[in-house]
């Protein structure tokens, strides 16, 4: 094979397979090996235990072989098998071998004849091997038997395909000569994924069990069915001598002996039976990865540059070492820091793209669901009449004649009393976004669950410790509010502008035109009759909401002017997982065609409310329950009142709406300040400075820095899997470039062996007799070898070159490529001879 590295490729591979297998990670790697894919009963088996020279698969019939069996043979002076999932047992009797087999697969699959894909990983010394890596898989079957699934076909075949379909394997086609070679079940499925046969080898077995008088010499001579690889025949040992416990030695003596005396095959024994399949296997196998290396390569270093940066921690730490541990901890809680610090303030490589997290799901708290709370409890316009005229009433008792100063002051201190309410949800809405922040900051630190458990228990009670003194702070702002009602504020309009005011022409809008947002809506509850929910390009103004095809904005669907619209929550559908909130008119009109309101629906209940907020900015406002009750508690939707107790009444509303504007521009203004000071930055001022202290304090060092089992055994595995990386990107770069390979052979030009009539004439069943060529003189087969054969080069029978003979009918080539410029060899076909007369 060239040289020492060329033999190590191999045993490479195998390390490389072991190393992922026991990681339990996939392997993204592709490696090169051999997949021994057949019918049931077509000798797979058999063909691999000759390999090993010991009977070690389990036997038996129907289907025996339920699971993968990767199985690598390595050459060695001492004998004995080892599995993966026990490696630490040696197995000297390989009885016990098949034993385990058998164990290991009912483990997996159970007793009856279900199948895995999880591959049983077996690795035999022998020096009776070469080295190879095969993979014995299922036998094709029809029809499912006992409790196997009605679906064991497709199952079977899924599982086949997952193996063989990969550029980097080779494929061992078992086909029984006793049956015809067109109807191969192996070869069928070689040909879908292989259809130039660049990786297929061809295996003939049980060629001693051929009807007499016919032989598999086409098929052997690679002239029926031809592959680029061609045919190799073997002789397995037969039920009987398997039974009898006939010594593999000799049976492959027997095969040897068998192959030199039958007249059809004595002429190529040297290129047939099993030590020269294991030998071309070993070859091939060898050159495919040396084929492979380019890819490999980049993909091991690809590899290991994604494990560098994980194991140079692992490098550095040392279990049971203290000042590691010390060191370990104090990089783990600043780190923790640094995170926690990062997620709130919206810094740091790590952004995450896929939704809102950290700070700014505080942000939109602050800016979006606590504006929106606060326009919920101000716009209760019925409510607050009635609350004003009653006040009025009261405080007139029996005679009224001028606004009394104290309605005012009694309905301010009501309405500002309200906000308590959604500033306390907004706090516990923060504290909520703090915790989960805490515990995708501690997600790093899984390595070492106490210390996570700690540092999570820890930071999440100095929270809740500060949720009472912020929500304290809260009700002490709002108490500050209701002790001094201001009205010399410059914002207040006063008594006089209040009289003349008209509360619906004076409302402050934004600037005509502006827009305030666009995005994708769907509209939820247009009927299918008229073509369903459909998606559209929403353009919010402050006039207006307009529609459009896309985002190009060229096709307008439909523009609705702001005008006594309100906005009011619909549940999710239960089939629907979009959010959803409506949009209609307070003066009971359509909205859009037929409809009395527009369902919008959001992907996620953040985009609801940032477009509530985006609407509450153009001066749409939600809904309230405009019913109210009169004294005899009946409901009742107006009220009377006489014209000066209305003047009276509009004139408070006025006041009362400039004041609670006010108080609401400045909690909006001092709610944010407040939990930011008191909660967010003291949380983060607490973990910089105090985490440590209360760490060392609620433990010690050595059970806060206990690893976990499961990273215990992942930094053992990461380790192995990133020396064995290293390892065979050295032996690969080891490997000279200039060594001398056997090239993949040439394609085999079939197009003198198109069947006639579309019909495949049945394979293999012909007497051992010959035509020749025209221009050669006839001569007749005996016990002694016919006329003379072109000799076929060492790389394979499919690698010769002869004058092709057109215009010769024969069956057709199911893997050759087409117009190939490579001539084949001159058929032998399958039909009897016509010998001419006078020839004895």
């Amino acid at each position: 094979m060239g040289n020492r590295g060329m033999e190590e490729l191999i045993p490479l591979v195998n390390k490389l397979q072991d190393a992922f297998s026991s990681i339990g990670q996939s392997c993204h790697l592709d490696l090169p090996q051999i997949a021994v894919v057949g019918g049931q009963s077509a000798g797979k088996s058999s063909v691999l235990e000759n390999f090993v020279g010991r009977d070690f698969l389990p036997r038996g019939s129907g289907i025996v072989t339920r699971r993968p069996l990767i199985l690598q043979l390595i050459f060695s002076k001492t004998e004995y098998a080892e599995f993966l999932h026990c490696k630490s047992k040696k197995f000297t009797d390989f009885d016990e071998v098949r034993q385990e087999i058998e164990a290991e697969t009912d483990r997996v699959t159970g007793t009856n004849k279900g199948i895995s894909p999880v591959p049983i990983n077996l690795r035999v010394y022998s020096p009776h091997v070469l080295n190879l890596t095969l993979i014995d898989l299922p036998g094709i079957t029809k029809v499912p038997v006992g409790d196997q699934p009605q679906d064991i076909e497709y199952q079977i075949k899924e599982m086949i395909l997952q193996f063989i379909s990969r550029e980097s394997s080779l494929i061992l086609a078992v086909t029984p000569a006793n049956m015809d070679l067109a109807n191969s079940d192996a070869l069928k499925m070689a040909k879908e994924v292989d259809p130039q046969g660049l990786r297929t080898i061809g295996v003939i077995t049980k060629l001693d069990l051929m009807d007499e008088g016919t032989d598999a010499r086409d098929v052997l001579e690679n002239k029926l069915l031809p592959l680029r690889r061609g045919y190799i025949g073997v002789v397995n040992r037969s039920q009987k001598d398997i039974d009898g416990k006939k010594d593999i030695r000799a049976a492959l003596a027997a095969e040897r002996k068998f192959f030199l005396s039958h007249p059809a095959y004595r002429h190529m024994a040297d290129r047939m039976g099993t030590p020269h399949l294991q030998k071309v296997l070993n070859q091939q196998l060898t050159n495919h990865i040396r084929e492979t290396l380019p890819s490999l390569r980049s993909k091991l270093q690809s590899q290991l540059l994604s494990l560098e940066k994980e194991v140079e921690e692992y490098k550095n730490f040392r279990p049971d070492d203290p000042t590691r541990k010390t060191k370990a901890l104090l990089q783990m809680v600043q780190q923790f820091g640094v995170d926690f610090e990062k997620r709130i303030e919206g810094s740091g490589d790590q952004v995450d793209t896929l939704e809102l997290s950290g700070g700014a799901r505080i942000n939109r708290i602050f800016h979006e669901r606590f504006p929106f709370e606060l326009v919920k409890m101000e716009f209760d316009e019925k409510d607050l009449r009635r609350e004003i005229s009653y006040a009025i009433k009261n405080i007139h008792g029996v005679t009224g004649l001028f606004t009394p100063d104290l309605a005012f002051e009694a309905i301010v201190k009501k309405q500002v009393v309200k906000l308590k309410e959604p500033c306390l949800k907004c706090v516990d809405l923060v504290i909520q976004e703090l915790i989960n922040t805490v515990r995708q900051c501690t997600s790093k630190l899984g390595s070492y669950p106490r210390l996570r458990e700690e540092t999570e228990r820890i930071v999440t009670t100095h929270i809740r410790e500060r949720e009472g003194k912020t929500k304290d702070q809260i009700l002490l702002l709002i108490d500050i509010e209701l002790s001094y009602i201001n009205t010399n504020h410059e914002d207040f309009i006063g008594f006089a502008n209040a009289q003349q005011r008209n509360t619906q022409t004076n409302k402050k809008r934004a600037i005509p035109n502006q827009v305030i947002r666009r995005g994708w809506l769907t509209i939820n509850n247009i009927s299918i009759m008229k073509g369903g929910s459909k998606e559209y390009w929403f353009v919010l103004t402050a006039e207006s909401l307009s529609w459009y095809k896309d985002e190009e904005e060229k096709e307008k669907k439909y523009m609705l002017p702001l005008d006594n619209l309100k906005i009011r929550d619909v549940e999710k559908g239960f089939m629907s997982n979009k959010h959803v909130f409506a949009i209609f008119n307070t003066e009971q009109r359509n909205v859009y065609k037929d409809l009395r309101q527009i369902e919008l629906a959001c992907d996620s209940q953040e985009d609801v409310d940032s477009w509530k907020a985006s609407f509450l900015r153009a001066g749409v406002y939600p809904e309230k329950d405009q019913q109210t009750e009169n004294e005899d508690g009946a409901q009742e939707n107006t009220f009377s009142m006489d014209p000066q107790l209305e003047r009276q009444v509009e004139t408070i509303r006025n006041l009362v709406d400039s004041y609670v504007g006010i108080i609401n521009k400045s909690i909006r203004d001092l709610m944010p300040k407040t939990i930011m000071h008191l909660m967010i930055n003291n949380t983060k001022d607490f973990i910089h400075s105090e985490l440590l202290a209360y760490l060392y304090s609620s433990a010690d060092q050595n059970s806060l820095m206990e690893e976990s089992a499961d990273q215990a055994q992942r930094r053992d595995d990461m380790l192995r899997m990133y020396h064995a990386l290293k390892e065979a990107l050295n032996i690969i770069g080891d490997i000279s470039t200039s060594t001398v390979s056997t090239p993949v052979p040439p394609p085999v030009d079939d197009t003198w062996l198109q069947p006639s009539g579309g019909h495949t004439p049945p394979l293999q069943r012909r007497p051992p007799s010959i035509v020749l060529p025209p221009g050669r003189p006839p001569a007749v087969r005996g016990p002694t070898p016919g006329p003379p054969l072109i000799p076929i080069p060492a790389g394979g029978p499919s690698s010769f070159a002869a004058p092709p003979i057109p215009s010769r009918p024969g069956p057709q080539n199911i893997f050759a490529a087409n117009n190939d410029p490579f001539p084949a060899p001159p058929q032998i076909p399958s039909r009897p001879a016509r010998i001419p007369p006078g020839i004895p």
